[in-house]
């Protein structure tokens, strides 16, 4: 994927749910991953000529694993004129040591998101913007139906009341694989993920599921995706329509 086709589906997403207003201070949350580089990427590139002036800056939660390096994104954010703030916590101790949590995925994603969320805050941003991508989307649906018994998934805009600030996902339209193409054909410089548990949690399982389901029935992930889109999930903002619609 070329940074036009990726710009293509992030406007579309920002333009579809109104997800940025004038002046918002807008945070990134950088884990290291290929999803959270190319939303910088795409969000950066898209504020040299979006209409509604937006500034940003990138945070990355660091959980105190050791062999994080984290200077090649630093590099990127300087390269792209981005600042960028590095949150040491003792989340890796506290969950693997401490808590011994034989699921421990879920209290270290809140620790993390509560450690993200004020930080956000004590820097004065209004807003915070999720990489979850289109294949997450779904992905998310499955596991909600699987494990839940209900039809729901992430909004595309969410307002955290208690915080007092907004949650955006720009990249709901672009699917994993595109994700994947623009990685490679940029470079961009991912940082491997040290937690124990990556890659044998329930989404991964789900993931490989919903990759199974595709390869049998092709186009189905697509299909989900719109029934997500048309759904009416609680919490979710309507679409807004185009002004020749209109």
């Amino acid at each position: 994927m070329k940074l036009q086709q990726l710009l293509s589906y992030t406007r579309k997403a920002v333009d579809d749910y109104q997800m940025i207003k004038p002046h918002d201070k807008i945070a990134v949350g950088i884990s290291g991953g290929k999803d959270s580089l190319t939303l910088l990427y795409a969000l950066n590139h898209l504020q040299r000529f979006y209409p509604i002036p937006f500034t940003l800056r990138a945070i990355t939660v660091h959980l105190g694993f050791e062999d994080f390096d984290l200077s090649p994104i630093e590099a990127l954010c300087q390269e792209l004129k981005v600042p960028y703030d590095i949150l040491h916590t003792d989340i890796a101790k506290i969950v693997f040591e401490e808590k011994k949590d034989v699921s421990p995925c879920s209290l270290c994603a809140k620790m993390r998101k509560g450690a993200l969320n004020d930080k956000i805050k004590a820097l004065e941003c209004n807003k915070v913007a999720y990489a979850h991508h289109k294949d997450d989307i779904v992905e998310t649906m499955l596991l909600s139906l699987i494990y839940e018994g209900r039809f729901h998934s992430f909004s595309p805009v969410t307002y955290l009341d208690r915080m007092d600030l907004t949650l955006i996902r720009p990249l709901m339209y672009v699917p994993e694989a595109e994700i994947i193409g623009f990685q490679n054909k940029y470079q961009l410089p991912t940082v491997k993920n040290p937690c124990p548990q990556d890659g044998i949690t329930k989404r991964e399982y789900v993931k490989q599921l919903l990759r199974q389901l595709n390869l049998e029935n092709p186009g189905v992930k697509n299909r989900m995706f719109t029934a997500i889109l048309n759904g009416k999930i609680e919490g979710w903002p309507q679409k807004v329509k185009p002004e020749s619609e209109e």
